[in-house]
């Protein structure tokens, strides 16, 4: 029977003929490309983003120093930030900083994960935040995080599997001495 069916097959012209050759090609490689794609138009908005969200806190942090943020509170830090970070998306509610004076001698007090915010429990308390005093080292951490263009998709997909809520984490981090 699988002779015939064989013969049968072989004998036809549709086997005989490569007018579809193209159309294969194409549909399988299709799917890859557009995965590429994808996958470049992320990771150039992540590194515009996380470029901004670094523009944004050094421009905050020198009006720090200047003394032209009055007062110094979460909030209007987070607002000048976000004024500065103009791509990076729902940037008002999505940030959340972290200020801590520090020891210059012993940096191991610093936690080695940013403290992002939680989706889950958007007013969860902040890990610390604490302008300091004259002459102090302080270091200022923002973490802000950024829903995936493509998530279903290449760079995308990798980057929505870290966390549980289907977002990545862009940290920046600056630190300046708080002037007399």
């Amino acid at each position: 029977m699988i002779r015939l069916v064989s013969r049968v097959f072989a004998r036809s012209r549709f086997v005989r003929s490569e007018a579809g050759n193209a159309t294969i090609e194409f549909a399988l490689l299709l799917p890859l490309m557009i995965a590429i794609f994808l996958s470049s138009f992320e990771l150039g908005m992540l590194l515009a983003r996380n470029a901004m969200l670094d523009r944004g806190l050094d421009v905050a942090v020198r009006e720090v120093r200047l003394g032209m943020i009055n007062p110094l509170t979460e909030d209007s830090l987070r607002e000048r930030i976000c004024d500065a970070a103009v791509i990076v998306p729902d940037c008002e509610n999505q940030l959340r900083l972290e200020m801590r004076p520090i020891d210059p001698r012993n940096f191991s007090t610093i936690p080695a994960a940013a403290d992002c915010i939680d989706r889950g429990n958007p007013d969860a308390a902040l890990r610390e935040f604490v302008p300091g005093t004259n002459n102090q080292l302080v270091v200022l951490r923002a973490c802000v995080l950024i829903d995936p263009i493509s998530p279903m998709t290449g760079l995308g997909k990798m980057l929505s599997e870290a966390r549980s809520d289907g977002a990545y984490a862009l940290t920046s981090t600056s630190a300046y001495v708080v002037e007399p």
